[in-house]
């Protein structure tokens, strides 16, 4: 088919919409290990769960098997308030480039949110109305997710309690007035209003934070207070299985110009976005129907997958959540303050580790300045300033295109841009200024943090 009957953005109708999200684990051969009691190291029971998460999220978490779960009727209603998002094909950016390869990015920043993290704050909102209760706590990294939560409480007239990374919560105001607007809570972490906070705070005065951090004062407001539960946007299974309608959407706009991507690329912080985008293309890898290159672009500042160790470990600094078996830096890993490119989480999807350990995709770490470089040759040529998150991707994706220009390789290529980054401009400001610097762990910080992993006999 000639490429100049491929639109620059590749609109699926509204009737399109994804009505069902799809499951990758039900495809994988070897399952990902299950969650941990952290005091008897045992397999963690759905009546263990309840007391943190929704009882229907539980249900999802910990389902293994069920390939597709349909999207609720309320749900879809309001993904049609920014649904389907377009594919857009990279025409500026490939000129800039002068590579034979076609890039598309999906782009899911047209929404007030953001990002793509809407796709599940919706619905993790909706059932927790929908089991009566009065509202949610969450932590937030750059604050994307916390944005798109207190959005969607506000619909649904939740309450929401936002910890935000404090190094993140001084640097992004604006993001953070935006959850104050829609009716949000947000403190900075780690702080003096939980128990864990304090403990933190003595034993690392002057921290600027982690998610580690800010998950573990989420946790304990969630069970120490009556009508609440604890929400995530990103590293749980059930986040990813919400997040599949942008892979499934992904896919069936490249069907309808017969086109089939040969690499496949995502940032990877947690794995929400990567494992969304990802999610139905590695469903026919598992079963064998097709085959891809799929690339996890981390941060040098937080490698968990090219750096980190495949093993049990806490996935908050607090030590008060589950064990999960995952491509860890230890949960009391924080990265450098200077580190403005997000993706700070210590580890990965419990999903997304056992498909990388069994060799079904691969995973590249990247400085954050050559990310900025990346961000703005961009914004130059397409039109969007990108989240630094995003820009992970659009790094590794220029990468994989210039080296089709050296071989003259006519590759597609695709990858998510999760979000804008316009609430992100004092790391841009940095960036320009010169004051940015590439920050990366030493192999001895990173074995002083491993020697902390706990010890688990499976």
């Amino acid at each position: 088919m000639s490429e100049t009957k491929i639109p620059y953005k590749i609109y699926l109708d509204e009737s399109e919409i994804p009505r069902q999200w799809y499951n990758m684990r039900a495809d994988m051969k070897v399952k990902p290990a299950p969650l941990m009691n952290p005091g008897t190291h045992k397999k963690l029971a759905a009546e263990e769960l309840a007391p943190i998460f929704c009882e229907e999220l539980v249900k999802q978490e910990l389902d293994d098997t069920t390939a597709y779960f349909p999207i609720p009727e309320e749900i879809l209603d309001f993904y049609k308030m920014y649904r389907p998002s377009p594919l857009i094909r990279a025409y500026y950016l490939e000129k800039k480039l002068g590579t034979p390869a076609k890039i598309y990015y999906k782009f899911e920043g047209n929404n007030t949110s953001g990002s793509h993290k809407l796709n599940s704050a919706i619905a993790q909102a909706y059932y927790a109305k929908k089991q009566g209760l009065k509202g949610v706590t969450t932590e937030t990294g750059a604050g994307q997710w916390g944005t798109a939560l207190s959005m969607a409480c506000s619909y649904f007239d939740l309450d929401c309690k936002v910890y935000m990374v404090k190094v993140s919560y001084e640097q992004k105001p604006f993001r953070r007035e935006v959850m104050r607007t829609y009716g949000a809570t947000v403190t900075p972490s780690p702080s003096e209003t939980t128990e864990v906070g304090r403990k933190i705070l003595a034993a690392h005065p002057g921290t600027t934070g982690s998610l580690g951090c800010a998950i573990s004062e989420a946790v304990e407001v969630a069970v120490s207070n009556d009508g609440y539960r604890y929400v995530l946007g990103s590293v749980l299974n059930q986040v990813l299985l919400h997040q599949s309608v942008i892979g499934l959407e992904t896919k069936a706009a490249l069907d309808k110009y017969g086109v089939k991507p040969d690499i496949i690329i995502g940032c990877a912080g947690g794995g929400s976005n990567l494992g969304g985008l990802i999610a139905p293309f590695m469903g026919e890898k598992l079963r064998g129907e097709k085959d891809y290159r799929i690339i996890a672009v981390e941060p040098a500042s937080c490698p968990s997958f090219t750096r980190g160790k495949f093993a049990y470990d806490f996935c908050d600094t607090g030590m008060i959540c589950p064990l999960a078996k995952m491509y860890t830096l230890g949960c009391d890993f924080i990265p450098s303050p200077n580190h403005a490119g997000g993706l700070r989480f210590h580890g990965m999807s419990t999903t997304l580790s056992q498909l990388y350990h069994d060799g079904y995709m691969e995973a590249c770490a990247v400085e954050q300045t050559s990310v900025f470089e990346a961000a703005e040759m961009f914004a130059r040529v397409e039109g969007i300033l990108p989240a630094p998150e995003s820009s992970h991707a659009i790094k590794v994706a220029i990468d994989e295109a210039l080296k089709c220009k050296e071989t003259g390789e006519d590759k597609t290529i695709v990858f998510g841009l999760t979000g804008t980054g316009y609430f992100d401009m004092v790391a841009y400001e940095k960036f320009h200024d010169g004051l940015m610097t590439d920050q990366i762990p030493t192999d001895e910080e990173l074995e002083a943090s491993f020697a902390k992993l706990p010890h688990i006999e499976e």
